[in-house]
């Protein structure tokens, strides 16, 4: 006949092998994907003109959707530091993203739309608003540990019905990736 420890212990082997088989099913449904935190460099003139080249963030949640497709989304915030004078601007972008890769490294382009807002405190021209914005470029992600990668990006990054047509519309973006 079993004791009562014994009986214990089978039973806690039980439960820690179903929470075990439930854990690892939860997981295998949650989708694959990356998390991604780095500087970010928007072009001089991109929103509005004379205004220099920002410095900022830039987060994006990736999940992929099928094999080489996923959905993309990404916030920016550039002029940290920067005087009154020079508008802070934030964009929120979301969109499709082609990936492709091999023993690790992850190479991709986005096509993201949605929207920026910029404002200033002071200065002679100020600015304070917001409007459609859009977001084209490619990128690589370089593995540097499990589950860690180093992204290099660059972006066609422009508000149509505002961006100086003599602007430089570009973004640059490296920063630290968390795969999932």
């Amino acid at each position: 006949m079993p004791t009562p420890q014994r009986l214990s212990r089978v039973f806690s082997i039980f439960v820690s092998v179903v929470l075990l088989l439930s854990c690892a099913s939860a997981l295998a449904q949650i989708p694959k994907g990356d998390l991604f935190f780095g500087y970010s460099r928007l072009g001089s003139d991109a929103f509005y003109p004379n205004v220099g080249g920002l410095n900022g963030w830039e987060a994006t949640a990736h999940f992929k959707v099928r094999p080489f497709i996923g959905f993309e989304g990404d916030v920016a915030h550039y002029g940290m530091g920067a005087s009154s004078v020079v508008p802070r601007t934030t964009t929120i972008l979301l969109g499709p993203r082609v990936t492709v890769g091999a023993l690790g490294f992850k190479l991709f382009a986005h096509g993201l739309i949605g929207g920026e807002h910029s404002a200033n405190s002071s200065g002679p021209v100020r600015i304070s608003g917001g409007t459609f914005a859009y977001a084209l470029g490619a990128g690589a992600d370089i593995p540097i540990a499990p589950f860690f990668a180093w992204r290099i990006q660059g972006d066609r990054i422009s508000a149509p019905t505002q961006s100086p047509g003599n602007g430089t519309h570009a973004r640059f973006t490296t920063g630290l990736v968390f795969r999932f």
